[in-house]
């Protein structure tokens, strides 16, 4: 066989909101491809636990809320106390807030820039240090299609996935020099419990969204997670500063 590039042995990961959705999805595939260890984060303990359970012994967590800016580098010093060098980080964690703009508070608005890109800032810069030291890294952040284009009722998480996109530029500007690369996956319309519900209440919309999908389905966490994976490989050596749509064509079909 060979080697892979696509192959993760020897390498540590962190990814942030990894308990459940995407998170969890990406750090599966992590493990699926060798990673030595995942280390994932979250506010609420037992979704931890229970995600860890099923990622075959090579999962540990770490209860941690991002939005505790302060906290986040005790967090970075304890995985690479216990785990070692974080090879790979994987900025997931995020809330979205679907409302009438008119209506969003500057409290709420505050909160999702807050947990969504201040967060990452904090995180990327913490563990960024320790990867330039070392001259290597991959750093992941999870955007989406609202940073792409106009998307109705969700301003402050457009604002917020957009100021990440424009971070991934600049990190990648800065960090790339010294061997740590920064990339963003943007995920289209992926299935899950919440998609399913809300499509099935607005069949208008879901009907809107697969129109404009020249795949003319919907995605897969998988999908997403192995697109994390080429990302976190070397087999991406000479790719930073993307945003790579996993979309089935969403962002230019028309």
């Amino acid at each position: 066989m060979g080697h892979s590039y696509f192959q993760l042995t020897g390498k540590i990961a962190i990814v942030t909101g990894g308990g459940t959705g995407l998170g969890f999805g990406i750090a599966k595939a992590f493990v699926d491809n060798g990673l030595d260890k995942v280390i994932i984060t979250g506010r609420r303990e037992q979704v931890l636990i229970d995600a860890c359970a099923e990622l075959s012994g090579r999962a540990a967590y770490i209860v941690n809320d991002v939005t505790e800016l302060k906290s986040l580098p005790g967090l970075i010093d304890q995985v690479e106390n216990r785990f070692g060098p974080v090879d790979i980080l994987v900025n997931n964690a995020g809330i979205n807030l679907k409302k009438n703009t008119l209506e969003v508070t500057d409290q709420e608005f505050e909160s999702i820039i807050q947990t969504n890109l201040n967060s990452v800032f904090v995180l990327s810069r913490t563990v960024g240090k320790r990867m330039i030291e070392r001259k290597q890294g991959s750093i992941i952040n999870i955007i989406s299609m609202a940073a792409l284009y106009g998307i109705p009722r969700v301003a402050a998480y457009t604002a917020s996935k957009s100021g990440v996109l424009g971070l991934t530029r600049a990190l990648a500007v800065d960090f790339s020099p010294h061997g740590v690369r920064v990339n963003a996956i943007a995920p289209g319309f992926i299935k899950s419990a919440m998609h399913e519900k809300a499509f099935n209440a607005d069949p208008d919309r879901k009907r809107r969204v697969l129109e404009r999908t020249p795949m003319q389905r919907f995605g897969t966490a998988d999908d997403v997670a192995l697109a994390a994976v080429y990302l976190a490989s070397d087999a991406s050596n000479f790719v930073t500063g993307i945003s790579l749509p996993v979309d089935g064509g969403n962002s230019i079909g028309f």
